[in-house]
């Protein structure tokens, strides 16, 4: 027997639209359950053949949990805000308002056709006055907001002036952009200028200078799903790293309560291992290095760097340093003879944003700075380079080099024939010519080699001593 779904689709859809079947209405006899999908911006197009791809998959779910007496929350929605809308308002001298109410009427039809179970009572417009108040709101609180790390929650910034008023910054463990002190005296006598700037540095939404990837042509900032081989998507207009005053959130002070909420969720270990590498908290050290510049006068010391590394066990092992090329240290340490080769791959660097950075980590890219670091033990000097894997925003944007013991460090050290120190090994194994090494060795399990101070010693100890080592130094 034929399938007739031009007939049989649209009069059953008709009839559960009008029983209501999708309609979902508080029910505390039943357990709650939520599906969400990822909202699509409403282009002219109409839907492509990957948003069903997705959509079917939790339909189907959302339909199981129903039948498993679940009372299933499962609405739809529309990204219709941003570049996409004005961009489409632009190409088609339509008003974006209109544009956008025309589209997703379309996406509506379409998705009713295939037969999803969305209640659409409960649609969700980003570009609907009703909804955005929210996330103004949500933005205000977080603006009058700071993070008290010792109660692990968000504070009225009220409750933070009073603080300060009457004991400084003493006994205050705040998420912050850097650590300072002063008295309540010293707070009382600030103009109220330079106290709203101090609080910036502690409200949960705060302005601060952060690069961005500025599209001159578009005039606006891009998010980096935006922007592809150092263009823009839309428009293909060429797109550059900018260092710009912006609106930041500091989501990075839930990192703990992220983390420990983790183990309450009934996910997988490989879903949750994913989550905490997006949460991406590190624990580690920081390591201080002082610079030689040789183009100076007797090459004297010029100040020192420092460095974030969550494997402090390994310092033995370093041998070069590499600096992030929106580093304010760049154009400090560059030589003389280094300017010119510098300046053209810092020009580079600026057409690729950070994922693709991150992404692409078999494309291997520096320069030499003509500058050196002093190992903080041993005293030798380590050429400091420039490369776009490291990110000024993580850490400190520079990091000392372990080739042996880091998969990134290490191609760029075989890229740049760097010198290669192996200083972990495996329990019982002989140590081999790294040379010979097809890939480094990044387990934080093993037995430390090569180093002095901590020779013999299993790597979670001899962090401790390492760590305790510079303490007291």
């Amino acid at each position: 027997m034929e399938y007739n779904h031009k007939d049989i689709e649209p009069r059953w859809q008709e009839q559960w639209k009008k029983e209501k079947i999708y309609q979902v209405t508080e029910d505390i006899s039943k357990p709650k359950f939520y599906v969400l999908d990822m909202f699509p911006y409403p282009s002219g197009a109409g839907l492509h053949v990957g948003h069903p791809l997705g959509y079917i998959a939790s339909d189907i779910y959302a339909r199981y949990k129903h039948l498993k007496g679940f009372n299933v929350l499962h609405p739809m929605g529309f990204d219709a805000f941003g570049l996409p809308a004005e961009q489409y308002a632009i190409q088609t001298g339509q008003h974006p308002a209109e544009t956008t109410k025309k589209n997703i009427a379309r996406y509506k039809e379409q998705l009713g056709k295939i037969g999803f179970n969305y209640d659409w009572n409960r649609e969700v417009i980003t570009s609907n006055p009703q909804y955005y108040k929210w996330t103004q709101w949500t933005f205000i609180q977080l603006f009058h907001h700071w993070f008290d790390n010792n109660l692990q929650k968000a504070r009225p910034v009220s409750e933070l002036i009073s603080v300060f008023s009457e004991n400084g910054t003493t006994g205050v463990n705040a998420a912050c952009t850097e650590e300072i002190n002063f008295t309540a005296n010293e707070w009382k006598n600030k103009t109220e200028k330079e106290q709203q700037e101090i609080l910036l540095n502690y409200r949960l939404a705060y302005l601060a200078d952060s690069y961005v990837n500025w599209c001159p042509e578009l005039g606006t900032v891009l998010a980096n799903d935006e922007v592809s081989n150092g263009v823009s998507v839309r428009g293909g207009y060429p797109v550059e790293q900018r260092k710009m005053k912006q609106w930041l959130l500091r989501v990075s002070a839930y990192a703990n309560r992220l983390l420990n909420d983790l183990e309450k969720l009934e996910w997988t270990d490989s879903l949750k291992e994913i989550q905490r590498n997006w949460i991406g908290k590190s624990v580690g050290a920081e390591l201080t290095f002082k610079i030689h510049t040789p183009t100076l006068s007797k090459g004297e010391d010029l100040g020192e760097v420092t460095v974030f590394t969550t494997r402090p066990d390994t310092i033995y092992g370093v041998s070069f340093m590499v600096l992030a090329p929106e580093s304010e240290l760049v154009n400090l340490l560059t030589s003389t003879e280094q300017q010119k080769e510098v300046d053209e791959y810092l020009k580079a660097t600026k057409k690729r944003t950070e994922r693709e950075r991150l992404a692409e980590v078999k494309k291997v890219t520096g320069v030499f700075s003509g500058s050196y670091a002093i190992h903080p033990i041993t005293g030798e000097k380590l050429p400091i380079w420039i490369a776009d894997y490291v990110l000024a925003g993580y850490g400190t944007g520079a990091v000392m080099a372990v080739p042996a013991h880091d998969s990134r460090d290490f191609d760029f050290a075989k890229h740049f024939d760097l010198p290669i120190l192996q200083v972990v090994s495996k329990k019982g194994e002989t140590t081999t010519d790294t040379d010979t090494w097809q890939e480094s060795y990044d387990s934080k399990e093993g037995i430390i080699i090569n180093s002095p101070i901590i020779n013999g010693l299993e790597v979670k100890k001899a962090m401790e001593k390492i760590i305790n080592y510079f303490e007291e130094k």
